[in-house]
């Protein structure tokens, strides 16, 4: 019997690996998607499996439409797509509009908009009742930035992860009636290493005492809420962006 597989891009590191771990719970196979670091994802596959799950690995940057084919491919040799998750992006070093390159935004949104698109479409050629297939959910990974704008800080990124919550809700339109669920999570500030590669590995420390919980949240905490819109408990979610922030994206 072909495994029931969900896809996790970036599921290397921070939110990618805790949902990969939570996914697993629910008894799917995971995909576990990385861009480069294979040791982090290889020890991904190890606690999942140590957890007595299934799980394996496959490179691929989502930048690349060739990556994404053969991400999918791999899927398809060993079982069948049950579920996405689309949570590869990145931010960058703080920079105003006015001090934007062509080259950075073009980074941002390949790899934070564009590779969710084209993750999504493959997924909807595979469980779309319309194409043959049996259903499944799909989980877009957002920011709270979207709301707040990240002004003075990165509001390409902010931009990009607003396109993903318009995204979100109109792909979830499209594809309600072919089987296929479409929500999106909101995380707040998360102690993650995200924010070391945006050149501010303290930022967690900085602000923490201003946000209103006085504390970052977990990457295991948007985790189970992945885990939650991936599964049956969810069968009439769709459309849905949830907010993991401890109220960080309801500030004026």
């Amino acid at each position: 019997m072909p495994e029931s597989i969900v896809i996790v891009t970036g599921g290397s590191r921070g939110i990618g690996a805790a949902a990969c771990q939570s996914a697993a719970e629910l008894g799917h196979t995971i995909l576990v998607n990385y861009a480069s670091n294979k040791a982090a994802a290889d020890q991904v596959v190890a606690d999942i499996e140590a957890a007595g799950g299934k799980a394996f690995a496959v490179q691929g940057d989502v930048r690349s439409e060739a990556d994404i084919l053969a991400l999918f491919k791999a899927c398809d040799d060993r079982g069948t797509l049950a579920g996405l998750v689309n949570n590869a992006g990145v931010v960058d070093m703080p920079c105003r509009v006015d001090e934007m390159t062509v080259e950075r935004l073009s980074r941002m949104f390949e790899i934070n908009l564009t590779g969710s698109f084209l993750c999504a479409r493959e997924a909807v050629r595979r469980m779309s009742t319309r194409h043959g297939g049996k259903g499944g959910a799909i989980v877009n990974l957002s920011s709270a930035a979207a709301k707040l704008g990240a002004a003075a800080q990165y509001v390409d990124y902010a931009a990009s992860k607003g396109a993903i919550d318009t995204f979100t809700v109109g792909l979830a339109r499209e594809v309600a009636d072919e089987g296929i669920r479409v929500n999106g999570i909101r995380p707040g500030i998360i102690d993650t290493e995200i924010h070391a590669s945006g050149g501010q590995p303290e930022r967690v420390a900085m602000i923490e005492a201003s946000l209103p919980m006085k504390r970052a949240g977990t990457a295991g905490e948007v985790a189970k809420a992945i885990k939650w819109l991936l599964s049956d408990e969810a069968s009439y979610t769709t459309g849905a962006i949830l907010d993991v922030s401890g109220g960080r994206s309801i500030l004026p």
